[in-house]
């Protein structure tokens, strides 16, 4: 199971962007997704963080872009434990809870795991455990063959 960071779904949404590095690994990981090879889940504010973003870089694709992650339908994890586990790391880390949602997700979940394009939440979060950056991304990490 893999929880993905909004640095990872914008490359989604742009890929073409210059500043959108590794955008061929992270769509590699949505056509894993749709071939469900790869099992999602998500904090709660996943898409509305997605929204943000989306809207700030580019507002006439956004609208679009939305409608198709949403009908994705990720599994949402959001409940108690989450939060208290978000509100740890945001204290040790010295970071946004809404940063520390998306990893508070994968040390909950049963064996998932953090990918992120954030290098600086990489470098700060990294000893905490269940978090790959996607540039390291590949099947075999995650236990499959390609």
């Amino acid at each position: 199971m893999v929880v993905l960071d909004a640095s990872v779904i914008i490359k989604w949404i742009f890929p073409d962007r210059p500043e959108e590095a590794h955008s061929h690994l992270a769509l590699q990981i949505l056509q894993h997704i749709k071939e469900a090879r790869l099992a999602v889940s998500q904090p709660p504010h996943w898409l509305a963080e997605v929204a943000a973003v989306s809207t700030r870089l580019e507002p006439r694709v956004s609208k679009e872009a939305l409608q198709l992650l949403y009908a994705l339908e990720f599994p949402v994890s959001g409940g108690l434990e989450v939060y208290q586990k978000a509100c740890s790391l945001a204290a040790t880390l010295n970071q946004h809870v809404f940063d520390t949602l998306y990893h508070a997700v994968a040390l909950t979940e049963p064996e998932a795991i953090l990918i992120t394009a954030d290098e600086r939440y990489y470098r700060k979060a990294a000893k905490a455990g269940r978090i790959v950056r996607l540039r390291d991304y590949g099947p075999a990490l995650l236990g499959f063959e390609s």
